[in-house]
């Protein structure tokens, strides 16, 4: 037993899902603008949430088989064996543990809207430590927290929308819609994953849930559903008030803004309203919600990797009194902080993607074999239109990795050399270990 205690119902990861994306739809997509402009981020778009659909859809069927705190890397080593499941986990915990870093400076961008002398770097280290020390507190506090903040800032997006939407200009939306032709749509990929990334940390608290094999399916499906209507209603509102490149640019600047719901507001609410100043902070809270969530989810994927083995075992350590993963947040806190000093948001966001659409792909494959390997495995939620729906988030999986790698292959150079130290690791920890110390498959 991992040590986690039962705490979740459905409504709460709900707020988990929800809240570990919604950040997606405040900001980073908007720097996918410059390369493929309005059509070419459309059209990226549409193919990345078909494959997030399909995925989600598919994904809850290993989640509900095989309950486990460790995810995608229970999945791969119960259907691939030890080095794929492996590979799974250490890329689950690559995108994890990279999207907070840039989450956080996002939160720093949106509080120097208002606070302009702050240092940046403070803000985003500044909050990281805070709501770290929140999930260390408990999973029961920091799931109410998601849920409240998650609440807040749906509420945000859609008065956003009530705001903007009004004054969408179908001139302004096609402006410049292909600056770079339709290639651009390529490099555009990592930003519209950015909309839907780490969905899949509803997964890593199946061990929390009341009723896992009934709870995350209501709370997968359901936040799917509220993730495509948001990323709808704020694609068309933002860049339809004046044009892709006043939610990329600041008046006056060149340099590619982490606030781009500001900028659009800005052009139609003046900036020293009453309107304006509450939307940003309740937009902010849309960042906290997914900084804080993918916090809770990157502890449980990294003690997973204790437990097994894979990493130093104090890092599966579970404190006793508070039940959750504190030297797994602490070592996922100091990388982080190690990140957010690189100052590089769109780098460390492409380089998340790239974990995730790793673990796509591999859990795809893991749906598919399993389904072969264990036929009677107990399966209390199947994935529609099997094989059709997994074979599809496998193909667009692998489709998003090669489009990665093409527009940013330098990132795609160090995502490797990380898979390629910690594939070493692996060897020499199997190495060093008698066959009888192999900790075993995850189990239903």
């Amino acid at each position: 037993m991992s040590g986690l205690k039962r705490t979740l119902g459905p409504i709460m990861l709900w707020g988990l899902g929800v809240g570990y994306v919604i950040s997606g739809e405040y900001f980073g997509w908007n720097l996918g603008l410059p390369v493929g402009g309005t059509y070419g981020m459309l059209l990226a778009t549409f193919l990345v949430t078909i494959l997030y659909l399909t995925f989600v859809l598919s994904y809850t069927e290993l989640a509900c088989a095989l309950p486990h705190a460790g995810g995608a890397f229970v999945y791969a080593d119960r259907a691939l064996g030890p080095y794929p499941g492996f590979l799974a986990g250490l890329v689950q915990i690559l995108e994890f543990v990279f999207a907070p870093p840039a989450i956080a400076m996002a939160i720093a961008a949106y509080v120097a809207q208002r606070y302009p002398s702050f240092d940046p770097r403070v803000v985003a280290i500044a909050a990281y430590g805070a709501f770290t020390g929140l999930n260390a507190w408990g999973v029961r506090q920091a799931a109410i927290f998601e849920l409240v903040v998650t609440i807040l800032a749906v509420a945000e997006l859609l008065i956003f929308t009530a705001v903007a939407a009004p004054h969408f200009s179908l001139e302004a939306f096609t402006r410049d819609p292909l600056p770079h032709g339709w290639a651009g749509t390529i490099g555009c990929i990592p930003f519209a994953i950015w909309f839907y990334l780490a969905l899949e940390g509803v997964a890593n608290a199946a061990e929390e849930a009341k009723d896992p094999h009934k709870d995350i399916v209501i709370g997968f499906t359901s936040a799917i559903g509220t993730l495509v209507v948001l990323t709808i209603l704020v694609f068309f509102s933002a860049i339809g008030v004046g044009g892709w490149a006043a939610v990329v640019y600041p008046p006056g600047s060149t340099t590619e803004s982490d606030a781009p719901l500001p900028l659009a507001l800005a052009q139609v609410v003046p900036a020293d309203s009453g309107l304006y100043l509450m939307l940003l902070g309740i937009g902010l809270l849309g960042l906290i919600a997914s900084f804080h969530g993918i916090i809770l989810a990157a502890g449980r994927a990294t003690m997973a990797f204790g437990q097994a083995g894979y990493a130093p075992s104090v890092l599966g350590r579970v404190h006793p009194r508070t039940g959750t993963p504190i030297p797994a947040l602490l070592m996922n806190l100091g990388l982080g902080i190690l990140a957010i000093l690189s100052g590089r948001t769109a780098e460390i966001i492409t380089l998340a993607c790239f974990g995730a659409a790793s673990l796509y792909v591999v859990s795809m494959v893991s749906v598919l074999v399993l389904r072969k390997k264990e036929p009677d495995l107990r399966r209390p939620y199947r994935a529609p239109f099997y094989p059709f729906f997994p074979v599809i988030a496998l193909i667009l999986g692998v489709l998003a990795l090669l489009a990665l790698a093409w527009s940013s292959p330098k990132i795609a150079g160090w995502f490797l050399a990380m898979v390629g130290i910690g594939s070493v690791y692996y060897l020499w920890i199997q190495k060093s270990r008698s066959p009888t110390q192999r900790p075993p498959s995850g189990a239903p």
